[in-house]
């Protein structure tokens, strides 16, 4: 089982990035995906969620109408897309995949090694 996560990188506050989760997990299509956040010195944090086909979906109120979650399900892959990136929205991104609802850090079963995002003023 592995999760790849890419995108992160630097950028001015008020840019965009996306972020790209590739899964090699058996029935990824059955699963919530997710993405959570962690920035130094706090708790991993939820960020967005999506459901198995899409028909659900929740965002943290500190990133709603900014962030956008996606999936493509014959590839495998989720994606989350961040406009208006503001400072506080840096930290290191984790891609999840679990049952829904998956918005704690307790509840996915698989977690994705991180990519981190930096925001500069």
């Amino acid at each position: 089982v592995q999760l790849q996560a890419s995108g992160g990188g630097l950028v001015q506050s008020g840019g965009s990035l996306r972020l790209s989760c590739a899964a090699s997990i058996r029935h990824f299509s059955s699963y919530a995906v997710g993405w959570f956040r962690q920035a130094p010195g706090k708790e991993r944090e939820f960020v967005a969620v999506l459901n198995w086909r899409e028909s659900q979906i929740r965002y943290s109120e500190s990133v709603k109408g900014r962030f956008i979650i996606s999936r493509d399900n014959p590839k495998n892959t989720v994606f989350l897309r961040m406009n208006g990136l503001k400072s506080e929205d840096a930290a290191v991104y984790y891609c999840a995949v679990g049952a829904w609802p998956l918005t704690t850090a307790i509840s996915p079963r698989y977690w994705g090694e991180g990519t981190q995002v930096t925001v500069s003023s």
